[in-house]
């Protein structure tokens, strides 16, 4: 379970909010690093648990979407995998970005969790109904947030995420149905 950096009781009043689960890329969905080819071609990995964490977030009708400052094919085809819509690539002032993301979804930013790992996310930290740093983040973006995952960026924090406001929420049930057929195996999380 990701550790509380606020009252933990406030924390969790805050993450029953939530409705939006928006991600950076870079050092959130990928580990941060970058390989480039010979002929330029930027390859990035993502992990698959987070894939599958973004797809029991949308079954329980929760929304995804991307802002990155970043702008990059493999973000694109990922995103487009994975069934979201509403991805900001090359977002230089993130703030701003946010502000348009919460018009255009005609949500507010209490309902949004985000997830970031650099001190360029702090200002969405700020922003955001619930701000989750990976555990790999920079040290002035964990001090910026009122979550902070087990899990590195690119190795499962995103699920983390994910399984904990699912679980917090009584979603994981209806989410994960289809998996255990109402008959959920123990965790110990």
């Amino acid at each position: 379970m990701p550790s509380w950096l606020i009252d933990r009781q406030e924390g969790e009043a805050r993450a029953r909010a939530i409705e939006w689960l928006v991600l950076d890329v870079d050092g959130v969905l990928t580990d941060g690093m970058l390989y480039t080819g010979p002929d330029g071609t930027e390859l990035q990995a993502f992990h698959v648990h987070d894939g599958h964490g973004i797809r029991l977030w949308q079954r329980a009708g929760r929304h995804a979407a991307i802002i990155s400052g970043r702008t990059s094919v493999a973000v694109e085809r990922r995103s487009a995998d994975l069934g979201i819509a509403r991805v900001y690539q090359g977002a230089k002032v993130k703030t701003e970005v946010f502000s348009s993301f919460l018009a255009e979804a005609g949500t507010t930013a209490a309902s949004v969790c985000y997830v970031g790992d650099e001190v360029l996310d702090i200002p969405l930290f700020r922003c955001a109904g619930l701000a989750v740093a990976v555990s790999d983040a920079v040290p002035e973006a964990i001090d910026a947030a009122h979550l902070v995952t087990l899990r590195r960026g690119g190795r499962g924090a995103v699920r983390e995420t994910v399984d904990f406001l699912l679980k917090l929420q009584g979603l994981w049930p209806a989410a994960t149905m289809r998996y255990f057929g109402g008959n959920e195996p123990r965790s110990n999380q």
